[in-house]
């Protein structure tokens, strides 16, 4: 029984010193290196906090980008996704009943040409991003809004595309927060 336990003692601490401190201390150093030193990116103007970068929102008026719906109500304490299948009548139902309301909205814009993130939520329910198609497709409705040429809210858009990792990793995306802000400062 000695012979079975010691070792087992052992590879118990082992693993302990090597999972619970040096690969956290390895995380620790990679997210050194990232923006914010991994501590996310609170946005600030004129010194209060407008929102965090890594978190959607809602935007609800038409003056301002929609973002990506969540199925989490956009509270982080609760990030999940639906749970729902394409085939669920349900979920269906929601999806259409968001294209309907994105019609609304957006009267020039054919049921063909929404992207399926402004009326699909993501798998956190909380995505801060849009595709640049989801953006593309409001800047009339923006610009109507604002009384803003559309050239003048394009050219905002395109100056707000984030683009892939390296040029091959993930898509380009547009942060809602951060056009929405950009949008309001150009009024200014």
């Amino acid at each position: 029984m000695k012979q079975h336990i010691l070792p087992a003692l052992r590879l118990t601490g082992i693993c302990i010193v090597v999972f619970c401190g040096l690969y956290s201390l390895i995380v620790l150093g990679f997210a050194q290196l990232a923006p914010n030193k991994g501590e996310g990116q609170t946005i600030l103007v004129d010194g209060k906090v407008k929102g965090y970068a890594l978190e959607g929102q809602s935007f609800t008026q038409d003056k301002y980008f929609n973002g990506r719906p969540s199925a989490a109500g956009y509270n982080a304490a609760s990030s999940s996704g639906s749970n729902k299948g394409p085939s669920n009548p349900d979920y269906l139902k929601q999806v259409n009943d968001r294209i309907d309301t994105f019609m609304v909205h957006n009267p020039t814009v054919t049921k063909l040409d929404i992207p399926a993130d402004l009326v699909t939520s993501s798998g956190s329910g909380l995505d801060p991003d849009i595709s640049v198609q989801g953006a593309l497709v409001q800047v009339n409705r923006i610009a109507k809004e604002r009384k803003l040429a559309p050239e003048q809210v394009l050219a905002l858009v395109n100056s707000h595309i984030e683009k892939t990792l390296l040029g091959l990793f993930g898509t380009e995306k547009v942060n809602v927060l951060k056009l929405n802000i950009a949008l309001d400062e150009l009024k200014k």
